[in-house]
């Protein structure tokens, strides 16, 4: 009934635990003749409220369905069920030297059909770009109960509509995942993690312009995070310890690279990191000289919204934005609250990706008021997308517009009714209430 943030409170008085596809399909048939709504639910770990009650609608969580089918290791096709843990099959995946694709901070506990569902992003994204693209074969269960079979292992299958797009992204409303055929990269046999210092934005958008020229191939991330991301984090988490603790920067970056031959890599990244210095556009920086050293790096950044949370509130958008402007947001921001609260920015450069947090010690309709609609504006203003890949969920679904024009808000309810006639599954979810019916 509760996101892991506290943001978001249903009233269910019932949660099932199917195990197997048949046991959704008979739950989905029978709410779907006795038109009782549905929330498909993963590992809640969202952060848009998509997988938790508006109401009192029927749980189903995906938990129990945790089995891995198959890995093929000379295909790289893995073959799992919705509820496997994102790090759990990782680490089975390193046994036939295969990694997933993408991920995430909240790896440990949040579940491949929920990252299926709401076409999660991350760290990796820069490397092995979406799911659309990962996810090679789907199984669905359907609102009716019918059970759609999109689950193919192969690359290339170009025969009529590519129906399993639809579901990757679609946040459950049009059909509850229950097994996934994902395309798993070979795992690098060499990675580089260097943690630096920038005195501006500028600054930062050179480095990246550099990385993508200078590292190429071996580029697998390139994060980034203000001062006040760094400070909130070192003031916050216990034994947290700055990299850099003889520069105060603006701003900070994680630079990983991966690959198949430690040498070369390392020659590419110390020759980029020089080129860097002897420009300017990095003040100081470190590169991990081992192991625990590269996952302290990594702590810092991953660690950062697991801090903010510990604030009594904490106002998160999560937003693609053009590179150039992205940080002028979060002064904007900044500059709106003056002092109210903290605003910090941090996310994904590599592929504009910026998440934007306000905190403070309590929730206030005051802040709110100042933070909205003027975030979602500035960014439809700019041709940034109000969702870059946390979803609608229910905090965004009034916003779409800000993103989409009426006619695609339109089409997109046209499937939502083709595929959901009763509107039973995640209703109040994605699309604006004014475009609902039935549910």
């Amino acid at each position: 009934n509760r996101d892991w943030l506290g943001k978001y409170v249903g009233m269910s008085k019932l949660a099932l635990r199917p195990k197997s596809t048949e046991e959704v399909s008979q739950v989905l048939a029978h709410c779907n003749r006795r038109k009782l709504a549905v929330v498909p639910q993963g590992g809640n770990t969202g952060l848009v409220g998509g997988s938790v009650p508006v109401h009192d609608e029927i749980v189903l969580s995906t938990s129990r369905m945790s089995q891995v089918v198959s890995i093929d290791a000379l295909s790289g096709v893995m073959v799992c069920e919705a509820g496997c843990v994102l790090q759990t099959l990782d680490e089975q995946l390193s046994q036939e030297g295969l990694m997933m694709p993408l991920d995430l901070g909240a790896k440990g506990s949040c579940q491949i059909g929920g990252n299926v569902s709401t076409n999660a992003g991350g760290i990796r994204f820069l490397r092995y770009g979406s799911l659309h693209g990962s996810v090679v074969g789907l199984e669905v269960v359907l609102a009716d109960g019918s059970v759609l079979d999109v689950m193919r292992t192969l690359r290339k299958d170009n025969t009529g509509y590519d129906l399993k797009q639809l579901f990757i992204g679609a946040e459950g409303t049009l059909g509850v995942v229950t097994k996934a055929a994902i395309l798993c990269p070979p795992r690098p046999k060499a990675c580089h993690v260097s943690f630096l210092a920038c005195r501006s934005f500028g600054d930062v958008l050179d480095v990246f312009r550099r990385a993508k020229s200078d590292l190429g191939e071996i580029l697998s991330a390139f994060e980034f995070l203000d001062k006040e991301s760094l400070r909130i984090y070192l003031d916050k988490a216990s034994k947290a310890k700055n990299p850099l603790p003889d520069f105060d920067g603006d701003f900070y970056l994680v630079i990983e690279t991966s690959g198949s031959n430690s040498d070369h890599d390392y020659e590419k990244l110390e020759a980029f990191l020089g080129r860097c210095i002897d420009c300017g556009s990095v003040a100081t920086g470190a590169v991990a000289q081992d192991g625990a050293q590269s996952k302290d790096f990594w702590r810092i950044r991953e660690g950062v919204p697991e801090v903010l949370a510990s604030f009594g509130a904490i106002y998160k958008y999560d937003l693609s934005i053009p590179l150039e402007s992205m940080y002028t947001l979060v002064e904007e921001v900044r500059t709106k609250l003056k002092g109210e609260a903290h605003v910090v920015g941090y996310g994904h450069l590599g592929d504009g990706n910026l998440h934007l947090n306000v905190v403070s010690e309590q929730y206030s309709d005051r802040v709110l008021g100042m933070i909205e609609p003027y975030v979602y504006e500035w960014t439809s203003a700019n041709s940034g997308s109000i969702s870059a890949e946390h979803g609608l969920g229910q905090m965004k679904q009034e916003h779409i517009g800000y993103s989409k024009s009426p006619l695609a808000v339109s089409l997109m309810q046209g499937i939502k009714d083709a595929f959901d006639p009763n509107h039973i599954l995640n209703p109040y979810k994605v699309l604006p209430t004014c475009h609902a019916r039935g549910s």
